[in-house]
């Protein structure tokens, strides 16, 4: 069984596109054929997968960088080039994706289908794109842009409708085992479940959910303490919690206490976690006095609680749990899913900005800077917004300033990568 690992940093690279040719038509007895090159073709692209199959990252411990095919160049007689080939990689589901450099979300790999993170690079123009009647034989064509090349860290957050909290040695792990299929380790001592523990629960006639048993959280463990820093994070999508407790108090532990305490740690990692749905299960009940037993009882159905008693190993009182989580299930939104963040206002680098090559072939002005490839990816050009945004950055960096020393005139083409404009004052 591989290592358990769910935080990875990968590099990944889209394909280049193909740069654009420059040719014309030569034919015996035809004159003037004019130009005939053909585009580049596009680059690959990086996508992600959600694969069921998978349960950990730890296939990226061992490669860290991955890269889609090129595309090819434009060839002369109006020849495209050949679109490089896109890279899939597939991931556990349930995995987020980050910019490493500015913690952006960029993904949830929870659905289905291959999701985009790293765009390959456009194919450049051949000059056949280039001819007006004007400027009948365009001696230029357009490279290719480059492809999107960065960091991103992939964190894994267990989809599971259930989660199981709990101390060490209350019998989360028992319980598992009991209503699912599920068969992480049992022992009698702490830490003996050092993994997240996912289990799907059937109740018959298609109705089922799946439960994780979290490990390792003790007080401390939204700081860090134990293994709760680690694992606190696939809490965060569960519709509801079913807490553990160890009613007879076998360890001179109270029980009370101690569903206080772990709740805190809840609300210290994350507030919203506070305020989701939990059941109370008082396992360990053949160890409970009467008077233990009564007391759990009384203070959790006075504070509004579902409460149940249960005997994991000997399955005493677990179906009359399982029915009622489920039951609660159907009222509850589905399992959370997160949306990717947009760019942040101040994504542009006014420093940053002020590196960029301008260049003038026959009234097309070609602007280009790898800053300037980014902001224009991360931009919706059908947005209004999202196209103001673009325009103050061509402003602040001093691109239309030097536009307009270049001789820029009112209606010639701006071109900026794959983005084309006609200029207006």
């Amino acid at each position: 069984m591989p290592a358990f690992v769910d935080t990875a940093r990968v590099s990944l690279s889209a394909g280049a596109g193909g740069d654009g040719c420059v040719a014309f038509h030569r034919e015996k007895y035809v004159a003037s054929g004019g130009p005939s090159g053909g585009d580049g073709g596009h680059g690959g692209s990086v996508y992600l997968l959600a694969d069921d199959r998978l349960s950990t990252l730890a296939d990226f411990r061992y490669r860290r960088k991955y890269a889609a095919g090129a595309g090819a160049h434009g060839d002369s007689g109006r020849r495209s080039g050949k679109k490089g080939e896109d890279l899939t990689i597939r991931v556990p589901r349930g995995t987020l994706v980050k910019d490493a450099a500015t913690g952006r979300l960029l993904a949830d790999i929870s659905g289905e289908g291959p999701v985009r993170i790293a765009q390959g690079g456009r194919g450049g123009w051949g000059n056949t794109h280039f001819a007006t009647p004007t400027r009948q034989a365009p001696r230029f064509a357009k490279p290719g842009t480059p492809g999107e090349a960065l960091d991103v860290t992939l964190e894994l957050k267990l989809l599971a409708d259930v989660g199981l909290l709990g101390f060490p040695n209350v019998g989360k792990s028992s319980l598992i085992a009991a209503v699912s299929q599920a068969r992480p380790i049992v022992a009698d001592y702490h830490f003996t479940t050092v993994t997240p523990v996912l289990g799907v629960v059937s109740l018959g006639l298609g109705s089922s959910f799946v439960m994780a048993d979290i490990p390792g959280l003790i007080e401390g463990a939204s700081q860090g303490v134990g293994l709760g820093h680690a694992f606190l994070r696939h809490v965060e999508r569960c519709r509801m919690l079913v807490h553990v407790l160890d009613a007879a108090g076998s360890e001179g532990r109270d029980p009370i206490g101690d569903f206080a305490l772990l709740n805190r740690e809840l609300a210290s990692y994350m507030p919203e976690l506070a305020d989701c749905p939990q059941i109370v299960a008082a396992n360990k009940i053949d160890l409970a006095t009467p008077e233990q037993l009564q007391r759990l009882r009384e203070h959790f159905t006075q504070a509004g609680y579902e409460y149940h008693e249960i005997c994991a190993p000997i399955h005493e009182g677990t179906d009359a749990l399982v029915k009622s989580v489920f039951h609660m299930l159907q009222d509850l939104p589905p399992i959370r899913r997160y949306e990717p963040e947009p760019l942040p206002e101040d994504f542009y680098d006014p420093q940053e900005g002020e590196n960029f090559e301008l260049r003038n072939e026959d009234g097309v002005f070609f602007v280009e800077a790898p800053w300037l490839l980014r902001v224009l990816r991360g931009c919706n050009m059908d947005d209004y917004e999202s196209l103001q945004y673009f325009q103050r950055a061509l402003q602040r960096s001093g691109v239309i300033d030097a536009l307009e020393a270049a001789g820029v005139q009112e209606g010639d083409t701006v071109s900026i990568y794959d983005f084309e404009f006609e200029y207006v004052r």
